[in-house]
């Protein structure tokens, strides 16, 4: 299952903005309202869960500077990985967009669809906010 938010343009440099997200402290500034839990595990882990869903974790994978950053499921049942595509208009200008891949069985797959689209477009369009 591959899901894309909405590119999202954002008034800093491709830099700044994955020196941001590099930083996984940063991820809690991006969350939905309805997050019960966000927690730190170490300088590239962190966990968070929103209302009525299971705990995730997720870990820096891996990164590009400055264009990608990739974090994945550490541990648990699922596997799945959540990209940072960060792309330079300009010097003080970017578009970033995030990308949710998975593989889930359809039935699972039908059932996370809509809460992940939405949870991954409220995390992009926090980022201008945010930074």
């Amino acid at each position: 299952m591959n899901l894309e938010s909405p590119k999202i343009s954002v008034e800093k440099s491709p830099q700044d903005v994955f020196d941001f997200l590099s930083d996984i402290k940063n991820f809690e500034l991006l969350m939905p309202e309805n997050i019960s839990k966000f927690e730190v595990l170490d300088d590239d882990k962190f966990l968070f869960a929103l209302k009525g869903m299971p705990e995730i974790v997720l870990k820096k994978k891996e990164t590009m500077p400055p264009n990608k950053i990739i974090l994945g499921a550490a541990g648990g049942k699922l596997d799945f990985s959540l990209i940072g595509n960060i792309t330079k208009v300009n010097d003080t200008q970017s578009e970033v967009q995030l990308e949710f891949k998975g593989d889930f069985n359809p039935m699972m797959a039908m059932m996370i669809k809509k809460p992940i689209t939405k949870f991954i477009e409220t995390l992009v369009t926090s980022i201008p906010k945010s930074i």
